[in-house]
């Protein structure tokens, strides 16, 4: 059966999704949108990534926390950076983060946390995965931001992803 359905729930929701999206009931929609559930789980099997294991419940919590707080903290001291622009300009700065994570869903993870906080931008991943180079928008001190990334976010996701 799983060779068959490889996702039935992938199946039921591109089934459901055609039908909103043709607004239609009729019997060649309900046929076609099956079809489509049916065909294209399978014909991207392969494309579909590891299964994830998740651990240490308590991380994943204290994790988005401290996320939620950081995004509050970029937010305002980036808008404070730009009120007073002409005062101080920002130092901007592209910043060499070496990493200990390899595992790609961690990094994954890693990525959409950096695309979250305002001032960050993930600009490039070593193909070794040992280094990122990430730019920053207002850099006060790189030793110290490095510090704060690691111990942050790349030591709760690798507890949480290895």
């Amino acid at each position: 059966m799983k060779r068959l359905f490889p996702a039935p729930l992938l199946s039921l929701a591109l089934w459901g999704l055609w039908l909103v999206l043709n607004l239609s009931l009729s019997a060649g929609h309900i046929l076609l949108g099956g079809l489509l559930g049916f065909l294209a789980p399978l014909m991207f099997a392969s494309l579909r990534p590891m299964p994830v294991r998740l651990s240490k419940p308590g991380t994943i919590v204290r994790f988005i926390f401290n996320v939620g707080i950081d995004v509050v903290l970029s937010n305002l001291q980036v808008a404070r950076t730009v009120w007073t622009l002409k005062r101080r300009p920002p130092r901007s700065a592209f910043v060499r983060i070496p990493l200990e994570m390899r595992d790609a869903h961690g990094l994954a993870a890693l990525a959409m946390v950096c695309t979250v906080i305002p001032g960050t931008v993930w600009s490039e991943l070593a193909l070794d995965r040992s280094i990122l180079l990430m730019h920053v928008f207002d850099l006060e001190d790189e030793a110290r931001f490095i510090e704060h990334f690691k111990s942050t976010y790349e030591r709760p996701l690798m507890e949480i992803f290895q």
